[in-house]
């Protein structure tokens, strides 16, 4: 590991000392409160919005093209919120120059599974019951949120609806039995997750259902029907083997698909925008993204 990333690691590592400490109510008090901290461009659009109860928000930048991306945020399934990546969103919607929708999907232990899951796919629903395509669909999400986007599309598929035009998932969880090597072997230099804190909130999430039901664990789900699909992930983090495994399962299944590794990177490293390899990951989506919904040029993300 470079010194550069040594000391960006020990950074982490200070800055969210702790952000699991407490009961639920009080780690998404100290997120909420962190979050005030992101600053959005002036010339970023929130607008929010209630689907079918769930709140939202159009988050768009100027120049935006007819496709929408649906963001599912990261938390555990039990943490995490539109306000906590409203400013990775922004920069996603500014790379891209494609409309996203966030949601604030219900969370765990007070909603367990299949809340998250019912909001994702009414959601996708609502989209296409406004007149959007499902050729003009991405579902994007981190941590939880990339297995939940996962978890949206085998959903789906099961239900008979159309399928989006991609997924992209940032540091997926696909396992939440956590039978991963990388949960012990990596969890010295994961400076973000921790194994206890992973099964607790697999926990919340699953109630009593099996932690590997393929609904919850996308990981153990039948992949053949998936659209083109990328992964990122940092090679620093406990859910390493999540998107690993999930990667060469899928490509075993014969699915388009690509798995990005950032050398020494840590969980969901994309949200930090100051970081060369945020940029180099973000721009990467973008060119799937565009390349997926047949959009414009992709966007000079350097002038933002």
């Amino acid at each position: 590991m470079g010194i550069r990333n040594k000391l960006t690691n020990k950074f982490i590592s200070v800055l969210l000392s702790g952000w699991s400490d407490g009961t639920i109510e009080e780690q998404r008090s100290r997120q909420e409160r962190m979050s005030r901290f992101n600053k959005i461009p002036a010339d970023i659009q929130c607008q929010p919005i209630t689907i079918g109860g769930i709140s939202g928000e159009w988050i768009t930048a100027p120049g935006t093209n007819s496709g929408v991306i649906l963001y599912l945020h990261g938390g555990a399934y039990s943490l995490g919120s539109i306000n906590i990546h409203r400013e990775f969103i922004s920069r996603l919607a500014r790379f891209t120059r494609t409309r996203c929708l966030a949601i604030n999907y219900r969370l765990a232990p007070e909603h367990p599974f299949p809340a998250a899951l019912d909001d994702a796919t009414s959601t996708y629903r609502w989209l296409l019951k406004q007149g959007v395509d499902p050729s003009q669909i991405i579902i994007a999400g981190d941590s939880a949120g990339g297995g939940l986007a996962l978890s949206t599309v085998l959903s789906l598929h099961e239900t008979g609806d159309e399928l989006p035009a991609g997924v992209v998932c940032i540091s997926p969880w696909t396992d939440l039995s956590l039978s991963g090597a990388s949960i012990l072997s990596k969890s010295k230099v994961e400076p973000i997750l921790d194994p206890d804190h992973l099964k607790a909130n697999a926990c919340y999430y699953a109630g009593k259902n099996e932690l590997t039901s393929p609904l919850i664990s996308p990981l153990f789900g039948n992949l053949d029907c998936l659209p083109p699909l990328l992964i990122q992930v940092g090679s620093d983090e406990i859910l390493l083997d999540d998107s690993i495994r999930f990667y060469e399962k899928a490509l075993e299944s014969g699915v388009d698909v690509s798995l990005d590794v950032y050398d020494d990177m840590f969980h969901v490293f994309q949200l930090l925008p100051f970081l060369p390899e945020t940029r180099k990951a973000v721009r990467h989506i973008a060119e799937f993204v565009i390349q997926r919904l047949n959009s414009e040029n992709l966007s000079n993300g350097d002038n933002e």
